[in-house]
């Protein structure tokens, strides 16, 4: 993200809270606001600041005589908090790494591709992905930096092992079908025909043994006991989500993965409960339908920023 894009979210921020933004000050911003994603981004950086920092600027100080200065001086304030939070993990853009950038096989939102290896394997790639691939005489091997991916793994003459990487461990297999996600502080496997093992990356001597029907997710230093793999994992490679009694803000947070912008939910309703099919290519539909089963309400302030509220 631009050091300019950031002054510009904290420019608007102190002018917005000034006490006297007026609605042409604010149709001004919903503009702004409106232009890329990488505003609303910015944006939503401001937003979590202030419900971290509950960093709001003194009207009085920009009221006052010197307003221009008071102002500029609270800009730089704010600016030199968002520069500070730039590594956080709230944020999915901050956590592309320099790898990734570089990644020989990526996708981007509203992307989803197919790849077929030299050995035969079948690569699916969800949205935001983005990994290496290296196939030697010795060695199958998958780097995945960011995003999902499933593999069908076919058998290979020469018995060369399959394996994912990521900076969590290593999934090892022979000839499987089975899906990778790198999540923010961890990485999940779901296994759908054959078996996997798995190996955090700081206890290699550490192996799950992984079956058909079955998932876990691990880190560096362990892993989650096997649960069953819920029969739509998947679903995303035919273009849909589909959710069993899910609550609404894991739901929101999971659909916001495929649209750009920001995709949030009020806290209040977080825990509503939701069930059913969505079609994730075209996201505003998944939204549109929630309201006819929720009591809740979808506001667009801009194309990308959108806020899921009580009704």
């Amino acid at each position: 993200m631009e050091l300019k894009t950031l002054e510009a979210a904290a420019t608007w921020y102190v002018q917005l809270n000034d006490g006297a933004a007026d609605l042409a000050r604010t149709q001004a911003w919903r503009q702004w606001l409106e232009a890329s994603p990488e505003h609303a981004a910015a944006w939503a950086r401001v937003e979590k600041l202030q419900q971290q920092w509950a960093l709001v600027p003194a009207q009085a100080a920009l009221n006052s005589f010197g307003a221009a200065q008071a102002q500029r001086r609270v800009v730089l304030k704010v600016l030199g908090l968002l520069l500070a939070m730039g590594g956080g993990s709230w944020l999915a853009a901050d956590q592309v790494s320099y790898r990734a950038l570089l990644a020989q096989q990526r996708t981007g939102t509203r992307q989803r591709r197919s790849l077929q290896l030299e050995d035969g394997s079948q690569l699916e790639l969800n949205v935001d992905t983005a990994l290496d691939v290296h196939l030697d005489q010795k060695l199958r091997t998958i780097q995945l930096f960011g995003g999902e991916v499933l593999l069908k793994v076919t058998h290979d003459p020469g018995q060369r092992p399959f394996i994912v990487h990521t900076d969590d461990g290593s999934i090892v297999a022979r000839e499987a079908e089975f899906s990778v996600r790198k999540l923010p502080q961890q990485t999940r496997v779901g296994v759908l025909q054959a078996a996997v093992e798995v190996r955090p990356q700081h206890h290699l001597e550490r192996v799950l043994q992984l079956p058909a029907g079955q998932q876990a997710s691990f880190d560096r230093d362990r892993f989650t006991p096997a649960l069953p793999l819920p029969a739509s994992s998947t679903a995303w490679q035919h273009g849909m989500l589909s959710v069993n009694d899910w609550r609404l803000a894991d739901f929101i947070e999971e659909l916001g993965r495929y649209r750009p912008g920001v995709l949030r939910c009020a806290a209040s309703i977080g825990s509503l409960s939701i069930s059913g099919s969505f079609r994730i290519d075209d996201t505003d539909i998944a939204l549109a339908n929630l309201d006819q089963t929720l009591p809740v309400r979808v506001r667009y302030l801009s194309r990308y920023w959108v806020s899921v509220e009580p009704a």
